[in-house]
C-alpha cells in the first residue's frame, strides 16, 4: 500500500512524467515477459538491446501518444455515463487502435533496422493479425476504464492489463 501511496502522490506531482516512465517500464516488462515466457530465450539469450529499445518506445511514443489520446478523447466526449464510456471505446478502437497498431508496428521495424521494403512487408504480414487480436482484448478493457477509471489513472490501468499486451506486441514485431 505505500507503493501505491507513493505512486498516487509522484502522479499528482508529475502526472505527465510519471505517466510515459509507467508506459515505459511496463512495455519493457512486457519485453522480458515475451523473450523469458514466450519465446524462452533464458538470461544468457536475453537481448537487452530489444528490452531497452521497447522501454523506450513505451516513454518516447506509447506514453505520450496513448496518455494525449485519452485528454483528446475527455475533451472531445466529456463525462462517464456507460452512454459516454461506450462512445469513447468506440473512438478508440474504431479510429485510434488501427492507426496506433500502423505506426508501431513500423517503428519497431525500423528502430530494428529493417529496410524499408521489409518493414511494408512485415506490416501487411502482421497487422491484420494485430489488429484482431486487438479486438479480443481491449473493447472491453476500455469499455471499463472509461466509465470506472479517473481520467489520470486510464494510461496506468491500461499499461498494467497492457504486459501481456505488450507481451504479444513485442513477439509480434520482433519476429522475422
Amino acid at each position: 500500500m505505500a507503493l501505491w501511496r507513493a505512486y498516487q502522490r509522484a502522479l499528482a506531482a508529475h502526472p505527465w512524467k510519471v505517466q510515459v516512465l509507467t508506459a515505459g517500464s511496463l512495455m519493457g516488462l512486457g519485453d522480458i515477459i515475451s523473450q523469458q515466457l514466450v519465446e524462452r530465450r533464458g538470461l544468457q539469450e536475453h537481448q537487452r538491446g530489444r528490452t531497452l529499445t521497447m522501454m523506450s518506445l513505451g516513454c518516447g511514443f506509447v506514453g505520450p501518444v496513448v496518455g494525449g489520446w485519452y485528454k483528446v478523447l475527455d475533451r472531445f466526449i466529456p463525462g462517464t455515463t456507460k452512454v459516454d464510456a461506450l462512445k469513447k471505446m468506440m473512438l478508440d478502437q474504431g479510429g485510434f487502435a488501427p492507426c496506433f497498431l500502423g505506426c508501431f508496428l513500423p517503428l519497431v521495424g525500423a528502430l530494428n533496422g529493417l529496410s524499408a521494403k521489409d518493414n511494408w512487408a512485415k506490416l501487411q504480414r502482421d497487422y491484420p493479425d494485430a489488429l484482431i487480436t486487438n479486438y479480443y482484448l481491449w473493447p472491453a478493457v476500455q469499455l471499463a476504464n472509461f466509465y470506472l477509471v479517473p481520467l489520470h489513472y486510464r494510461l496506468a490501468v491500461v499499461q498494467c492489463v497492457a504486459v501481456i499486451w505488450n507481451s504479444y506486441l513485442s513477439w509480434k514485431a520482433h519476429r522475422l
